[in-house]
């Protein structure tokens, strides 16, 4: 008999939590593969908007759906964590009600094995939550937890999470070797091809739109970034591979809305992405793409931006981080002086408006100071462009991890929940005071661009 897996895409436990195109890609993958070779599939999304109980149940307020498919999600204020009890917000478990989730987990008679994914370090919270109301319900059967989280946190969640297994591997044999230890067999027949190959995005209860991944991994080495340790190798898909899983998409299912989730989408565009939207460009499909993993100003080039703008690009951010020039050389490497201006102009010229140009500028940074992030909150001003501040998390395993430890007054080797963004772990009190004046920055400027073209 072929072995049935709950797939189990887990709560957001935070301060804030909104749908950017969030969707567990990779659980995603790792569903249509086990279902191309015959496995029994049960997905349980925990960020399921759409879920029929929650609809005919629930008495929280439903949450708001916006343009392109973007949204807030269910929400239900909770006790915070007792590391973040100084912590004056409230803290909130984004996504389905735990008895929902339950129903869910029960509806699935004798499963093989439960798998967790999980994303954000600080968001172990709910991976925790779901991995112990499923022993609950299924005492019996191997919890294998995996994902960010598992892989940049190997050793917190092994000794706390519950899991039976944690798998630090990377991509889908590292989970199928987990199966085999528990004597679960995945069929390594040919897979059925008349399955889809594609991320199961059809497995949820509605598709508002659908993630893309054209490449793995980033030859950049951002000192903020876990790219390189998550995928050590830069890899890209072939363009024609890319198109049809577009066209599946669109023609099948009648989907519009694209998100890259690239790290680099831009890189070696010759023979890749700039191939693959020539070939979007003469086929007239009238879908819009997305890219809010931003993209490397450098690569922006004119005949890209009209690319861009030709295929129905519709938001673009861009990693513009800071403009310091001093400060950049201990970030990156990936953007010399004037890429950016001259990437703006390139936007502009090719038709797009300020109000689909978003800059993504970090704050909160290791020896950073609120003069500088205003100064580059000018400079996206300058430039045309809508600055969008990013909090900085420190994440282990980059570069900049070990100067964020040293910096930050809490402790973040040992709990993963003060590498919250929300907290700007590596500011002290008097940097902090600054946000406010930092966001009136950003909130003056987007209300001049609102609405223009």
């Amino acid at each position: 008999m072929k072995p049935s897996i709950i797939l189990i895409n887990p709560w957001i436990y935070d301060f804030a939590a909104y749908d950017l195109w969030s969707k567990p890609l990779g659980l995603l993958t790792l569903a249509a593969d086990l279902r191309q070779r015959g496995v029994h599939v049960h997905l349980i999304d925990c960020m399921d908007v759409d879920h029929p109980a929650m609809v005919k149940r629930s008495t929280l307020k439903p949450p708001k759906r916006r343009q392109f498919g973007t949204g807030k999600f269910w929400r239900q204020i909770i006790k915070k964590p007792e590391a973040l009890k100084e912590t004056h917000r409230p803290y909130s478990r984004y996504g389905l009600l735990p008895e929902v989730f339950d129903d869910a987990v029960k509806q699935v008679q004798n499963p093989s094995a439960i798998l967790v994914t999980s994303l954000m370090t600080y968001w172990y919270p709910g991976v925790f939550e779901v991995i112990r109301r499923a022993r609950k319900i299924h005492p019996r059967v191997p919890i294998i937890l995996g994902g960010v989280y598992a892989r940049l946190c190997e050793d917190h969640a092994t000794g706390f999470s519950g899991a039976d297994r944690v798998v630090s591997g990377q991509g889908i044999p590292a989970i199928y070797e987990t199966f085999r230890n528990y004597g679960i067999s995945v069929p390594n027949e040919t897979p059925n091809f008349a399955i889809p190959s594609y991320p199961a995005f059809d497995l949820l209860n509605k598709i508002h739109y659908v993630c893309l991944m054209t490449s793995t991994g980033c030859p950049y080495r951002c000192h903020y970034c876990a790219s390189h340790f998550l995928f050590p190798e830069f890899v890209q898909r072939d363009p024609a591979e890319i198109l049809a899983e577009i066209l599946y998409w669109r023609n099948k299912w009648g989907i519009r809305d694209f998100a890259f989730y690239d790290d680099a989408l831009l890189v070696s565009s010759c023979k890749h992405t700039a191939v693959l939207l020539e070939r979007i460009a003469g086929l007239n499909l009238n879908i819009r793409f997305h890219t809010p993993n931003a993209i490397h100003v450098k690569e922006i080039t004119k005949s890209i931006a009209r690319l861009l703008h030709q295929t129905g690009f519709q938001t673009i951010r861009l990693g513009l981080e800071t403009s310091d020039n001093h400060k950049r050389w201990h970030l990156d490497k990936k953007i010399s002086r004037g890429d950016f201006a001259h990437a703006m102009d390139h936007l502009r010229n090719a038709g797009f408006c300020p109000n689909q140009i978003g800059v993504y500028i970090m704050v909160g940074l290791p020896e950073q100071s609120p003069d500088a992030v205003a100064e580059t909150i000018h400079h996206a001003d300058r430039c045309g462009g809508v600055p969008y501040l990013s909090e900085y998390s420190p994440i282990p395993h980059t570069r900049l991890w070990e100067n964020a430890v040293a910096t930050s007054a809490y402790d973040l080797i040992g709990e993963p929940l003060f590498h919250n963004n929300s907290l700007l772990p590596c500011w002290d009190g008097s940097q902090k005071n600054e946000i406010p004046r930092l966001k009136r920055m950003v909130s003056q400027i987007r209300d001049k661009y609102r609405g223009k073209p």
